[in-house]
């Protein structure tokens, strides 16, 4: 046999699909040390470089998968599977845009490739392209129908466009080809969730974790149908696994243990950390007192935007914002872990409002700037734009108008971010003091709320604060609300003075708002809401 330098073209062409053999049959570290062997007779050799790439890109060695598969496509730039596996690559890294870009590149060279067409669509649904991304996916789909990713993918964009029941209908096409799929079923499980359809998602997740008992997304899923439900007990113990799901790059690896409620916490210090939205730190953040309570010293890392509200929280020895370096502690505990620790139920919620208070000296910079004119109501439309379900949650400025037409009541703006199709409405609607968007942070909002009869809100931060000040909340919530408002309620055992009017029909606030604006009228000719005006803010 001819030594290594001295193979012949034809030998390395063997070795070159030996290696390929090697690389479809997941025989990764012979397919790695094939390639390699052949980059050594054939330095630009497009199938080795993009081989070997790929093995790189499956192993999580991202920068180096990337040069690999560049350097491949220098060395044939007319293959489109490379441009393919380099759309991969950015994806993985999250430069979306790149990818998006890579594929283009690639579906100049062959249009009607399935693959890269369904790999286009899911680059666009990251970046929120998604009405383009559904007809990459239908494209893709009337080249092959039977194109089980492109199917599963276009329910995902069906749902994504706020079309729940239609991508229903695909996943359930889709898993009568795949039935024990277990993301099918989980998205399923979703969608059906959105319908206010509970018991149906169960089953769906039940089928899902069946398959897959440890698949996270599943768990998820029926953990906060469960809590919707009113099962705590169950409820809370499985929204531990949304560490495994969406949530997973958000979970703190820190030195010190999870304090999951048995631990003594005498003479201890435990962080508190914010993981997610503002009106989740603000919602949990009321079992700091609790901590406290059992002898803790409870030191609280949140968003740079709650710290000088939550720093004179009783129960809470220090506030610190996201990325500071941290003090000594013994334990810590994410916030939406404290009502497993502690083994909340419906009838142990620590309701007691207010728990917060505006700094004093927000109030006396925002004191004298509202009018005499009483009753004064507070008004939030819209939430996070990147939330996912902003489209369900979140109203335009307009379909509150009924209430707009109110002589009796000055209404004030609390919307830190107008939309730019709510900006001429508003601008239309003098008679609406606009101050939101004056707010620095959320004590300069707690400042105000303070002064305020009641805030009408949809499900976002702001509803969140003013039930922890306690004040009359007023709040529109979607056909199928997130869990923390349960179902079929129009109180919330977690803010006393909330009052709840959510959706009769799916995508409809027609008779919600007209509900609030009966409510509104009515309310302020009884004692309750003008005596909630007097009511000390801490």
């Amino acid at each position: 046999m001819a030594a290594p330098s001295q193979l012949l073209p034809a030998n390395v062409s063997r070795m070159l699909r030996r290696a390929q053999r090697a690389h479809e049959d997941g025989e990764l570290e012979k397919a790695e040390r094939l390639f390699n062997a052949v980059l050594s007779h054939q330095p630009a050799s497009f199938d080795a470089l993009h081989g070997l790439g790929q093995i790189k890109h499956l192993r999580g060695n991202l920068p180096t998968a990337l040069v690999l598969i560049q350097e491949a496509l220098k060395a044939d730039g007319a293959r489109a599977d490379g441009f393919g596996s380099l759309g991969l690559v950015f994806y993985s890294l999250k430069d979306f845009e790149r990818a998006l870009r890579s594929y283009d590149e690639g579906l100049r060279l062959a249009p009607d490739n399935v693959e890269l067409l369904n790999r286009r669509g899911v680059a666009l649904l990251e970046l929120g392209r998604t009405r383009q991304a559904l007809e990459d996916f239908e494209r893709a789909l009337a080249t092959d129908p039977e194109n089980l990713d492109a199917l599963g993918n276009r329910g995902n964009a069906l749902f994504k466009l706020n079309r729940p029941a239609e991508a229903i209908e695909v996943y359930d096409g889709a898993l009568e080809r795949m039935p024990g799929n277990a993301a099918l079923l989980t998205n399923r499980a979703i969608a059906l969730r959105r319908l206010d359809r509970p018991h149906e998602a169960l089953m769906s997740a039940a089928r899902a974790i069946a398959e897959k008992p440890d698949f996270a997304p599943a768990r998820f899923v029926e953990a906060s149908v469960r809590l919707a439900l009113g099962d705590f007990a169950a409820g809370w113990r499985g929204y531990e696994w949304r560490w495994g799901g969406a949530l997973a790059g958000q979970r703190r690896k820190l030195a010190a243990p999870l304090w999951q409620g048995k631990e003594s916490l005498a003479g201890k210090t435990i962080l508190l950390h914010a993981e997610q939205g503002f009106g989740d730190t603000l919602q949990f953040v009321r079992y700091a007192p609790l901590l406290s309570a059992r002898g803790a010293r409870v030191v609280l890392e949140a968003q740079p935007q709650l710290v000088r509200l939550l720093s004179g929280m009783r129960g809470i020895d220090s506030v610190l914002p996201r990325q500071a370096p941290l003090p000594d502690f013994d334990f810590h505990c994410p916030l939406l872990s404290l009502p497993f620790a502690f083994g909340t139920e419906l009838a142990t919620i620590p309701a007691g409002v207010p728990y917060m208070a505006p700094p004093a000296e927000a109030v006396a910079a925002w004191r004298g700037l509202l009018p005499e004119r009483r009753p004064l109501v507070g008004l939030v439309w819209s939430g996070e734009r990147a939330h996912d379900n902003d489209l369900n949650r979140s109203m335009r400025l307009q379909t509150l108008a009924p209430l707009l037409d109110i002589a009796d009541v000055q209404f004030v703006s609390l919307q830190h971010d107008v939309r730019e199709h709510d900006a001429p409405f508003l601008q239309s609607h003098a008679d609406v003091l606009r101050i939101g968007q004056e707010f620095s942070d959320f004590a300069d909002t707690a400042a105000i709320i303070a002064q305020l009869d009641a805030v009408i809100a949809v499900d976002t931060a702001v509803a969140h604060l003013a039930g922890a000040l306690g004040k009359p909340l007023l709040l529109l919530l979607p056909f199928a609300a997130d869990f923390r408002w349960l179902r079929g309620r129009d109180d919330s055992p977690w803010y006393p003075t909330a009052r709840l009017f959510r959706q009769r029909q799916f995508d409809d606030w027609s008779g919600a708002v007209e509900m609030l604006r009966q409510e509104l009228i009515a309310a302020f000719l009884r004692p309750p809401l003008r005596e909630a005006r007097s009511h000390p803010a801490a």
